[in-house]
């Protein structure tokens, strides 16, 4: 007989990547979101398996004293999955981070770190930092957010975690028929806002007028996008200078997290004038900014990126930096044809899947002294770091940044060294 929709009481005391508690319930293993690490709660079960149940908390029977009142009133057991933890302290927060990512690296790579997760700046509460938002749009045309693990929508008026800006464009105030998704992007720097809107069908119907000016971009199946109002993308400013950035392209989401990571690559890498460095994945080229004014006119810097539009901004912003060039391509395939170079330092930004084997490996057969990896996903950061000692480079470093409050997301960067 399912457990699905039935009540049970359990203690929870471990947790789990992903924004889930872990407790047992008749020698079977639960994983449970709205509930903290020490609390005993009564829970309605979502999805069974063989292994193991999913629950949501529906009642706290024993607090943690880290418990707090969410401060989204769609924050909850059934409502909006954008955030997982906002029932818990903002410190509370960054200890769970903190055990979630030392388990990943216990757990896949074999390796007993001790780690803590630093505040980023400009965001103590946790709110107001999320310059891009995703919204879905149901068939009546009205605009919110995905309820967890569903296609179920959460109608909202505002969200507490998105920046202002993207706030007062007003986009699930709106009506959007004949629209499937639309993005909203800001810049916390220049405050340039941009409305990405994906059409439903081929044919691109009436547009609401969002409640701040803004530009306004349709995206093609494919990911191109094409201006419809106003300019391609946004700028911004770090580290000393401004970047443009295509309103479709990758760029770090929380207001301080491109200036912090910057800094702190190139503390991890220490490159010294005349070096070869590499970039991978490198979106607009920030960090081949940085590591070009590192190395210096005798040095260069070679930056891959896959996505066209990222290209054309790095080609862009670093058309005053003649010692760094970026090339459009397939990662693994830009490293083999490069199989004679010798680099010695290398950062890589993978997205979420990670960097992966032939990546690593390639890698490595270049012989950098040291790489420096940025990763927003613990696991397949903890697998790629076991590919890499397998290699002969060990961890001589590891920053995490609490660059997405209230979600169970959390940015790392790992340093590996070649013995």
């Amino acid at each position: 007989m399912s457990m699905v929709g039935s009540h049970v009481e359990l203690s929870v005391d471990g947790v789990a990547h992903g924004g889930w508690c872990v407790g047992r319930y008749d020698q079977q293993v639960v994983f449970v979101r709205h509930a903290l690490p020490g609390e005993r709660v009564r829970v309605l079960v979502t999805e069974e398996t063989k292994k193991f149940l999913r629950a949501d908390a529906v009642e706290v029977l024993e607090a943690s004293e880290d418990r707090v009142e969410p401060p989204c009133r769609f924050a909850g057991p059934g409502k909006c999955g954008g955030c997982d933890w906002q029932h818990a302290s903002p410190d509370a927060q960054r200890r769970i981070k903190a055990r979630v990512v030392a388990e990943q690296l216990r757990r896949i790579a074999g390796i007993e770190r001790e780690v803590r997760v630093e505040e980023l700046p400009g965001t103590p509460d946790g709110l107001g930092w999320r310059t891009r938002v995703r919204f879905a749009v149901d068939a009546d045309g009205a605009a919110g957010l995905r309820k967890h693990r569903s296609h179920e929508l959460q109608l909202i008026d505002e969200c507490p975690i998105a920046h202002p800006e993207v706030n007062r464009l007003g986009v699930p105030r709106l009506e959007w028929p004949g629209i499937a998704e639309v993005e909203t992007v800001t810049s916390a720097s220049t405050a340039d806002t941009a409305v990405i809107i994906t059409p439903s069908g081929a044919k691109l119907p009436e547009l609401p007028t969002p409640e701040a000016s803004t530009a306004v971009l349709r995206r093609f199946k494919g990911g191109r996008t094409q201006p419809i109002k106003g300019r391609r993308g946004i700028r911004e400013n770090v580290a000393g200078r401004e970047w443009r950035v295509s309103a479709g392209a990758f760029w770090q989401v929380h207001p301080a997290a491109a200036e912090t990571l910057t800094q702190a690559v190139l503390d991890a890498l220490e490159p010294e004038p005349g070096e070869t460095a590499l970039d991978l994945y490198c979106g607009a080229g920030l960090f081949a900014g940085a590591l070009a004014l590192a190395v210096g006119a005798e040095g260069r810097v070679l930056g891959v990126e896959g996505q066209s539009d990222a290209v054309r901004d790095a080609e862009h912003n670093l058309r005053d930096l003649p010692q760094a060039k970026v090339e459009r391509g397939d990662v693994a395939g830009r490293l083999r044809q490069w199989a004679d170079l010798r680099a010695d330092v290398a950062v890589l930004d993978p997205p979420r899947s990670g960097a992966g084997t032939e990546v690593v490996e390639s890698l490595t057969l270049l012989r950098p002294r040291r790489v420096a990896y940025v990763s927003c996903d613990p696991a397949t950061l903890a697998r790629d770091i076991k590919t890499f000692a397998q290699r002969g480079y060990r961890l001589t470093g590891l920053r995490a940044f609490d660059a997405f409050p209230m979600t169970h997301h959390v940015e790392c960067l790992a340093t590996l060294t070649r013995d």
